[in-house]
């Protein structure tokens, strides 16, 4: 057979002479949208790789973008690994300290950053020294900020930029195997660590999320396409790799901006009409509240798919119950690219089982193997009630991480991911919890995710965080952080009573949290060192009720 390379030019290609008509628009707030059609934006992209070629960008030279989702960051996802050059995408939500050490971790030599990004990126600037060139995508809203920047570095504005470049007449013939990307890790208990894909895992990858984009396939007679709304930060894992999926099926993408809200979410979704959206559970639960109090017409919506971390079971029976829309559930990490498993129910399950499915992590994916494994990293077996730590490997999970760092993360060929589970006699996966997270009681685990997911059930409750803490007698019990509806007026006693029937009666907490909010990580998760951290510095108000003997 024939050896075709699988690369991003690959993409590029396919997509835009395929789908030349396909269409992104970006959401920019209120009326103000940008339209571009598929044929356009390959044709920038080639721009852009021009234009980098003309600074003295080479091949295997990195370029970050510091940007949300918009036009010009699909741009650089598409032309930056076509040139033969490595894309870098940066959090925008990382401290200083963390953005100043992956940018010089990965040596960026140019940053495309959107104008608003441009104060933070002045901060670190000095101590990245690889970094030549500044690449501005809209206004700069802090003058003061460009001005520092660009006394510093050469700064030139994208659209100039693009202007006065002439596209690449060809792209360059890369080895499948060459890095076309590098994503870090959040890096939440310690320095972030860099995930490279390659070309070969990147176009791969994609292939596995196609099912989540092919309404075109089979709704022929009424010939139309998806249209996805693109939540999931570009800057996080690949946006899931829905950028790379679209353009492979043609599906009309939307990108928000940095409008995440769920105000502006709700109104894209009614004037635009998506048919699918993925996001983190937390955007979800948020949008679901708004509409409570904000009737919106989201009907054109077939699907929302979830990850990043569990989605609550409650959460997956509201949206099916009131809007009709399943919520399938995903699990996997930075380090897989990141899909491993969806939650597809099996054909021809009855309605009335559909969550107990949805709220699973799911089936693996073709392509994946996964094994759960013991301390003594024996497999278990898939009977719904063995569990162990889930480890992975495949074509689209990496092999080491940039510099050689976290080895003991692998376990002879395979990725240790932390993670928790149970996989049932059908395949289906279930997270227990985080190996760092799980609560050990008097030599029994209890699950923080389950206990979270309980609470959450609470018609009063909008979110809520469950952590362990030292206890005299059982060694760890839960805390939990309860943050409760606008409004609504919620006490421990009737909290309590209401996770007596969903819980084992060991497992309820003893001491609670009220707060306004749950800090998040940088790509929207429960950030758990935070409150770990606040409550041993005494910064939470603890509610505490004695235990009874029946609980014990």
């Amino acid at each position: 057979m024939q050896q075709g390379a699988l690369t991003v030019a690959g993409i590029l290609r396919y997509g835009s002479q395929a789908f030349p008509d396909a269409e992104v628009f970006t959401y920019n707030g209120g009326d103000d949208v940008a339209r571009a059609r598929f044929a356009e934006i390959a044709d920038r992209a080639a721009r852009l790789a021009g234009a980098l070629a003309g600074i003295g960008i080479e091949p295997s030279d990195r370029v970050g973008t510091f940007c949300f989702n918009h036009q010009q960051h699909l741009e650089a996802y598409l032309g930056i690994p076509a040139m033969g050059a490595v894309i870098h995408t940066l959090n925008l939500r990382l401290s200083p300290d963390q953005l100043q050490f992956v940018i010089d971790d990965a040596q960026d030599r140019a940053i495309i950053v959107d104008g608003i990004g441009l104060p933070l990126l002045a901060q670190v600037l000095d101590a990245c020294p690889c970094v030549e060139t500044i690449i501005v995508v809209g206004p700069v809203l802090d003058v003061a900020a460009r001005k520092a920047v660009a006394a510093r570095r050469r700064v030139v504005d994208y659209e100039d930029f693009l202007g006065g470049a002439t596209p690449l007449a060809e792209w360059p013939e890369l080895t499948e195997t060459d890095a076309a990307m590098i994503c870090y890790s959040s890096g939440t208990t310690g320095s972030p660590k860099g995930v490279v894909y390659s070309h070969r895992s990147t176009y791969l990858h994609a292939i596995s999320a196609l099912p989540l984009f092919s309404q075109r396939s089979w709704n022929i007679l009424e010939s139309k396409g998806d249209v996805a709304l693109i939540v999931v930060p570009m800057f996080h894992a690949a946006a899931w790799g829905s950028p790379y999926a679209c353009w492979f099926t043609g599906s009309t993408m939307i990108m928000p901006g940095r409008f995440l809200q769920a105000e502006p979410l709700a109104a894209m979704i009614e004037r635009f009409r998506p048919t699918v959206s993925s996001g983190v559970p937390t955007i979800w639960n948020d949008l679901l509240h708004y509409l409570e109090s904000h009737p919106t017409d989201i009907s054109s919506l077939r699907m929302l798919t979830s990850g990043g971390s569990a989605t609550p079971r409650s959460l997956i029976e509201a949206y099916l119950e009131r809007y009709n829309i399943p919520v399938v559930s995903g699990w996997g990490m930075t380090e897989t690219s990141p899909i491993c498993t969806l939650a597809i129910p099996p054909s021809g399950t009855p309605r009335e089982r559909l969550v107990d499915y949805l709220e699973t992590a799911g089936k693996v994916v073709p392509g994946v193997e996964l094994r759960i494994v013991n301390d003594q990293q024996q497999a278990q077996p898939w009977d719904g009630k063995a569990f162990g730590e889930i480890e992975v490997r495949g074509p689209w999970i990496t092999a080491g991480y940039l510099g050689g760092r976290g080895v003991e993360n692998f376990d002879h060929g395979w990725l240790r991911t932390g993670d928790i589970a149970t996989v049932d006699p059908q395949g289906y996966v279930r997270i227990i919890d985080r190996t760092k997270d799980v609560i050990k009681s008097g030599g029994e685990w209890i699950s923080s995710i389950e206990l979270e997911n309980a609470i959450m059930a609470h018609p009063k409750v909008a979110e809520a965080a469950v952590i362990a803490v030292p206890d005299d007698r059982w060694f760890e019990r839960p805390l939990a952080f309860v943050v409760v509806k606008p409004g609504a007026d919620l006490e421990v006693a009737e909290l309590r009573e209401f996770l007596a029937g969903r819980v084992a009666k060991w497992w309820l907490p003893e001491r609670y949290s009220f707060v306004e909010a749950i800090p998040r990580t940088s790509v929207g998760k429960f950030y758990k060192k935070a409150l770990r951290d606040g409550y041993q510095e005494g910064n939470y108000a603890i509610h505490e009720v004695r235990r009874t003997q029946g609980q014990e």
